[in-house]
């Protein structure tokens, strides 16, 4: 138990620790979760003749039921992601390869893995099934990275989501159909197929049956906000054992169904469930990364080396591209547009847990190349992702699809003082979107020509209709503060608490009538400005003036040009990036800097008095 322990804190440490370099690092979490796994597998035994821990020596029989259960709730946080709502405005091109591209991905990936990998018949069938995933999880970071325009980005996201799942029950039919073949060999095909057909829809619909109830039950408030959590997550537990027993690895089918059936039932009650999802996601992402990675016999690769990196070429410069190509025949996503999809497909954990799963299933089934499935399925994931995300900015500017890559910001409520801002960092080329939901208000940004949105933010259709991907702060300035850190309190998870600011005052903690810090965003200006203050230095005639520094004309300099009374409001970074400040950050300015203030009015002949009585030449306006 105690050789367990230790080797469930390890995992712990090494996969979040992992995670979070990632984040500091912006290098992709999935290679160094691998890295951390290696190296404390067969990396160490390799160096000092003992890894730090061995999975299956500590677990055991208890190793493969771990496993499965994460990957069911891997696939059932994936079904959550599937709302065909969104799926809709994703245009023909996903339908396309959902319809004819997984299909033709899996017999060309089933084709190379037996004819290049020389794998058995059907462990390259299974394994072909599973490659036609790609994986939100590394997709998703590619493509902000390198800032893709929205119809290609759009259409790798969703075939990602989508083709998560249907990979995942490919692999499902494939192991079936041949754990069946195994136990019956003289049996026909009419006495296989039919049978499993069976088991799969009443897998499905006991899935469906337990979304159902859980959609009945939470609104009506049948389940206590505390439980709802619990009770979810032991509703997918329960669901993927009693489908095993019908049927094996139907459960993975139940889960997915699931999944995908809550996220289209519109239960405003998963609203508040989905932070827990994506951490326990998280978690078990991390978990089965570095005991699969842990786990890997290098011993049992060696042989097939040769024949691997054939296989990961055909994998990259064949099998995508005819896969992308043949399914985009004749639609109307332009040729540069194709060409693109058919480079860029990098896989991610879903492969590799799948992989991991029936490896250990198809070892009992006595398919000996079952046991160099987890080896293969990293193989393809490190290829993939270093061969894609090396090339990804690359061959985005070759093939003229480049988005803007300048971090934008997010204005939520649309004003004289937010459309005045928004003017002042469209002439420093830094994008910007004002958001609101009265066309009345909008009015004056329309007719400057600056980007708006007309809706309601917190509504659920502007998520399918605006692509937040390009923003990498929001600032809410409508004239309810209480509003404003609504907006700012649903936003901070997916745009960063760090990244959301809001007009008002900073919070006094003794102040019990006062919204708590954990429900605002950062209060804007380091004084915490409130609506009424900005409204009436407006009215007194104040404006934004911007001033770029440089080596002759210090941060210090500036702050002596402009009026005594000025207010920082944020530095804009050469490279885009905005630091804004609050009463909780204050930003250091640097050379080649740009730094927006909020000043009171002065005359322009006094401007130039104190930038001759400095000796320099400052750019302020």
């Amino acid at each position: 138990m105690q050789e367990q322990a230790l080797v469930i804190a390890l995992v712990g440490v090494l996969g979040i620790g992992a995670q979070w370099l990632a984040w500091r690092t912006g290098w992709p979490a999935i290679v160094l979760m691998l890295a951390a796994g290696f190296l404390a597998g067969p990396g160490a035994e390799f160096a000092f003749g003992s890894s730090l821990f061995d999975p299956e020596h500590a677990f055991g029989d208890l190793l493969e039921p771990m496993v499965a259960i994460g990957v069911a709730l891997i696939l059932f946080e994936g079904g959550l992601s599937l709302n065909y709502k969104e799926l809709r405005h994703a245009g023909d091109g996903v339908i396309r390869l959902v319809l004819l591209g997984v299909p033709l991905g899996w017999f060309f990936g089933a084709m190379a893995a037996h004819h290049i990998a020389q794998l058995d018949w059907p462990v390259a069938v299974l394994f072909g099934g599973i490659l036609v995933v790609t994986g939100p999880t590394v997709v998703m970071p590619l493509l902000r990275q390198s800032s893709v325009k929205t119809r290609p980005a759009a259409i790798l996201k969703w075939e990602a989501i989508v083709n998560d799942p249907i990979g995942a029950l490919c692999a499902v039919i494939a192991f079936e159909y041949f754990r069946k073949s195994a136990e019956l060999p003289d049996a026909t095909l009419m006495q296989v197929v039919p049978p499993m057909i069976i088991a799969a829809i009443i897998a499905g619909l006991i899935g469906y049956a337990a979304a159902r109830a859980i959609a009945w039950a939470f609104p009506r408030g049948a389940v206590p906000e505390y439980l709802k959590v619990p009770v979810l997550l032991a509703t997918v537990i329960a669901v993927f054992v009693l489908s095993n027993q019908i049927e094996h690895e139907a459960g993975l089918v139940a889960v997915t169904v699931m999944g995908i059936a809550l996220a289209n039932m519109n239960v405003s009650s998963l609203r508040s469930i989905h932070p827990f999802k994506q951490n326990i996601a998280v978690i078990l992402v991390s978990g089965i990364f570095i005991l699969l990675s842990a786990s890997l016999d290098i011993a049992e690769l060696k042989p097939l080396n040769w024949y691997i990196a054939a296989f990961l070429f055909a994998l990259l410069f064949l099998v995508r591209p005819a896969t992308i190509l043949l399914s985009l025949a004749f639609s109307t996503v332009p040729w540069n547009e194709r060409l693109f999809l058919a480079w860029i497909a990098p896989r991610g954990i879903v492969l590799v847990a799948i992989s991991g799963l029936f490896a250990l299933r198809l070892t009992e089934l006595g398919y000996a190349d079952g046991n160099i499935l987890i080896g293969l399925s990293f193989a393809v994931v490190v290829a993939t992702i270093m061969a894609h995300g090396f090339t990804v900015d690359l061959v985005a500017r070759w093939l003229k699809i480049k988005g803007d890559t300048r971090p934008g910001l997010l204005i939520v409520g649309s004003s004289r003082w937010s459309i005045q801002l928004a003017e002042h960092l469209q002439t420093l080329k830094t994008p910007v979107m004002i958001v609101d939901s009265s066309w009345e208000r909008l009015a004056p940004a329309r007719t400057r020509g600056l980007p708006f949105y007309h809706g309601e933010i917190l509504n659920e259709a502007t998520e399918h209709n605006l692509d937040l991907a390009a923003y990498q702060s929001l600032i809410a300035v409508t004239d309810n503060e209480a509003y404003n850190a609504l907006v700012c309190n649903e936003f901070a998870h997916e745009i960063g608490r760090d990244s959301v600011y809001q007009l008002g005052e900073t919070v006094d903690h003794d102040d019990k009538k006062a919204l708590p810090p954990s429900l605002r965003g950062r209060a804007l200006f380091e004084s915490g400005f409130g609506v009424n203050d900005v409204k009436q230095r407006q009215t007194d005639g104040w404006v934004f003036r911007k001033t770029t520094l440089s080596e002759e004309f210090s941060f210090e300099d500036a702050q002596a040009v402009l009026p005594e009374e000025s207010h920082r409001l944020l530095v804009l970074r050469a490279s885009g990036t905005m630091r804004f400040f609050s009463h909780a950050a204050r930003p250091e300015p640097r050379a080649g800097d740009t730094i927006i203030t909020f000043s009171p009015p002065k005359e322009e002949g006094a401007l130039k008095d104190t930038a001759r009585r400095k000796a320099a030449k400052p750019q302020t306006t």
